[in-house]
């Protein structure tokens, strides 16, 4: 009688597509939260722009001037902080609350997306895989730059002296640069939304 040795018992390979499968299964049901992921956007959102404005005297924090902003209002928001302030804001800001508001935010444009696309038949039609790849590939370009951004915005707060014309400049492209991927997302959302509204007659 012979006996099959565990080590040469047969492996069973994984099957290729079952991880993609499973992506894309788990990205598909972020349209069922689409409120609740908006809500706790606004929860983290309102409170970050309430408190921490206050520290420079009313000024708007740089991330949120969707226009850019030159060296000169770069340095007058760095001298509002103050020491204090800026290492507030980097310890309670970019460390900690808006260290995961970029990818909370970019969970709920997916989900927007999905909820909203989802309303129209030819959305409806597309194979599961390329509905969730569609809003990932709008959605993750913002992503890679809020991120950026805030590593550079950062490093000013940090190390003052890195606070020159050129680090000011290169920060204010990336908020551009981050405004204006968010607004591609912004935008499909809105016409899939106005696009699924059912036709008066």
């Amino acid at each position: 009688m012979t006996s099959r040795s565990p080590g040469k018992a047969r492996i069973t390979p994984a099957e290729p597509n079952q991880l993609a499968r499973s992506l894309t299964a788990m990205t598909l049901r972020l349209s069922r939260h689409a409120a609740a992921l908006c809500f706790a956007c606004a929860a983290v959102f309102v409170p970050m722009i309430l408190y921490f404005r206050q520290l420079s005297g009313g000024l708007p924090s740089l991330d949120l001037r969707w226009t850019g902003f030159t060296p000169d209002e770069g340095m007058a928001w760095l001298t509002a902080l103050g020491r204090r302030g800026s290492e507030i804001i980097l310890v309670w800001h970019y460390l900690t609350f808006d260290l995961p508001f970029p990818a909370l935010l970019s969970l709920t444009l997916v989900s927007l997306i999905l909820a909203t696309g989802r309303r129209l038949k030819s959305f409806r039609a597309l194979p599961a895989q390329l509905q969730s790849l569609f809003a990932l590939v709008l959605v993750l370009p913002y992503t890679l730059a809020d991120y950026a951004q805030n590593i550079a915005v950062a490093r000013l707060l940090s190390d003052f002296l890195s606070a020159n014309p050129d680090s000011l400049s290169f920060a204010s492209a990336l908020i551009v640069t981050k405004f204006a991927l968010l607004a591609i997302p912004v935008i499909v959302i809105a016409v899939f939304h106005l696009t699924g509204q059912p036709r008066q007659r």
